[in-house]
């Protein structure tokens, strides 16, 4: 199996047409944009993946869905090649990272693998950004300084570590003055961060930094926090900074005391609802999107029958919901009591339909208010609707906001809106 270096001497001295097919989270993204970057600085030219000579696909392995997409992809990019529509293709990401050797076995007609890039904890380096130019994701952080019993993150990502203050707020200095409106927050845990290099939880005093440098950026999204390491600090730069969006990513994956020990969460059930309440009081308006598990081994009805309580009682306003997917080399997948896939996905379906009314009725409560959007692009086939987002909505994974208006609007631009539709998960308005 040919190494990332030897590839790159060998085959990418050329400077021939490169292009990526990105698959996972944002913070793959970020990774790619990394790649691009030091493509880019090597002189090669950067194309859409079907102009492209070499395709390189950044993979996900997460859970089982995830390596059935990559694995795919790579399958379309092999019969590209043999069909000589591209020349190269590269395998990189998590799942080369975690099953190189086994890939190169499989897939002998692959040019090489690489893995994850590693984060540099002084310097990031330059990237090609992949997003639109009105917001960006900034990743502080890599890895995990927890190990739930589900996740294979760290054995994948290898050791927890930080970026520096300096080197984060360089970068965000650096897209402000880019005129980025939005930067989005990110790492597995970005709660944690600071835990190795400062020797403490940073992260309220990296945000008390950041919004002394930006001046054209209006909103700080905070993406994947871990319950446990959520302070009393952090709540508080939250519920007092007008630039960090009342919106926080937080996975919570179960409620019961006897799964969240089994899960290894570090948190307890009281602990949780403490944590809630405390969020609430602060920043009465704020969103909290969260996630849940069914079926780690173990669950019991009585388990389940729990969690679907506490998610009618707490009306979060953002929930996903995914089935256990047993991952090699976890403790969970060691575990016995696994529970059948159908139990599994008939869990997931009861929680999804709680959540759809929650969501309705809280889309509702918008109607006759007045948001803050965020225009990305003017729909399709239409002469004065724009698509936008609000605070209350992360890029790509949340609702969106459509936006009436005979003034012509620029994509970028922030505007006020008047709420007069509500559906499941979007909202409309008339330019207010």
């Amino acid at each position: 199996m040919k190494t990332t270096q030897d590839f790159q001497k060998e085959r990418l001295s050329a400077g021939q047409k490169v292009g990526v097919i990105n698959l996972g989270c944002a913070r793959n993204l970020v990774d790619a944009q990394m790649l691009l970057g030091r493509l880019k600085k090597n002189g090669h030219r950067i194309v859409q993946a079907e102009e492209a000579q070499t395709v390189i696909v950044n993979t996900c392995s997460f859970i089982e869905d995830a390596r059935k997409e990559s694995i795919d992809t790579i399958l379309d990019l092999v019969e590209l090649k043999k069909q000589g529509k591209i020349k190269k293709v590269i395998v990189a990401g998590c799942l080369a990272q975690r099953y190189g050797k086994d890939l190169a076995k499989e897939f002998p007609e692959v040019d090489a693998f690489m893995g994850t890039p590693t984060l540099n904890r002084e310097n990031m380096p330059q990237q090609m950004q992949l997003t639109p130019k009105h917001f960006a994701y900034v990743k502080i952080c890599e890895s995990c300084f927890n190990a739930c019993s589900f996740c294979a993150i760290p054995k994948i990502k290898g050791k927890f570590i930080s970026r520096t203050i300096e080197s984060v707020v360089k970068e965000v200095k650096d897209l402000d003055a880019k005129g980025v409106k939005e930067i989005n927050i990110i790492g597995q845990d970005i709660t944690a961060y600071g835990m190795d290099v400062y020797r403490e939880k940073s992260l309220a005093r990296l945000l008390k930094e950041l919004v002394k440098v930006c001046k054209n950026i209006e909103w700080i999204r905070l993406l994947y926090a871990f319950p446990s390491h959520v302070t009393d600090e952090l709540i508080e730069v939250m519920a007092t900074e007008p630039k960090i969006c009342k919106y926080i990513d937080m996975p919570l994956q179960h409620i019961s005391d006897h799964i969240l020990k089994e899960q290894n969460r570090n948190i307890t059930t009281k602990g949780t609802i403490d944590l809630i309440k405390k969020m609430r009081r602060a920043m009465p308006q704020s969103f909290l999107r969260t996630t849940f598990i069914t079926g780690l081994p173990g669950e019991t009805q009585e388990d389940f029958e729990e969690m679907n309580t506490f998610i009618k009682d707490s009306r979060f306003e953002r929930v996903g919901v995914f089935v256990y997917s047993k991952e090699e080399g976890t403790l969970a997948a060691k575990m016995e009591g696994q529970v059948p896939e159908k139990t599994k996905k008939a869990r997931l379906d009861v929680l999804m339909k709680e959540q759809q009314a929650i969501s309705t009725q809280i889309q509702q409560s918008f109607v006759g208010r007045r948001l803050k959007v965020l225009i990305e692009e003017k729909e399709k086939d239409s002469t004065n609707t724009y698509i936008g987002r609000s605070e209350y909505d992360a890029p790509d994974v949340d609702g969106v906001v459509y936006v009436r208006s005979d003034k012509e609007l620029k994509i970028g631009d922030f505007v006020h809106v008047t709420i007069s539709d509500a559906y499941e998960y979007d909202l409309a308005g008339v330019l207010a």
